[in-house]
């Protein structure tokens, strides 16, 4: 999961920069013709959770604990329900919001197999205390 995480951070970082262009201009075309819609506001609130997603998944890539795992899930899963909820006209924040669901589900999963992993009676030496 270390690499997933990397990779999966790096990556959507980089997405964050195209999920805040597109926003700004789905804002724009919300504006323009004035049809009431917020999908743009909704991706910029989707691009900076990615953000945050992205420099949470680096940061505790090498973490043992849950808290990184939990906390991906989180912003992740909130990020996805935000995008599903108000993509609007903006139909590309659903592919965004698929993606944070994606991020949401390996964490999940990296939770599930690290309890699987973990031997609780193992304190380093080889033998159970």
């Amino acid at each position: 999961m270390k690499i997933w995480k990397l990779v999966a951070g790096i990556l959507t970082i980089v997405f964050f920069i195209i999920v805040a262009f597109q926003s700004c201009a789905a804002g724009v075309v919300n504006a323009l013709e004035e049809n009431g819609g917020s999908s743009g506001s909704a991706g910029i609130i989707v691009a900076i959770l990615m953000l945050a997603g992205g420099i949470v998944s680096i940061a505790t890539r090498k973490s043992s604990g849950k808290g990184g795992n939990i906390a991906l899930i989180i912003i992740f899963g909130l990020a996805a329900l935000i995008g599903f909820a108000g993509h609007g006209n903006y139909s590309d924040l659903v592919i965004w919001s698929v993606w944070c669901l994606i991020n949401a589900v390996v964490a999940v999963i990296a939770i599930i197999t690290g309890k699987k992993n973990a031997n609780p009676t193992d304190f380093g030496n080889g033998e159970a205390n």
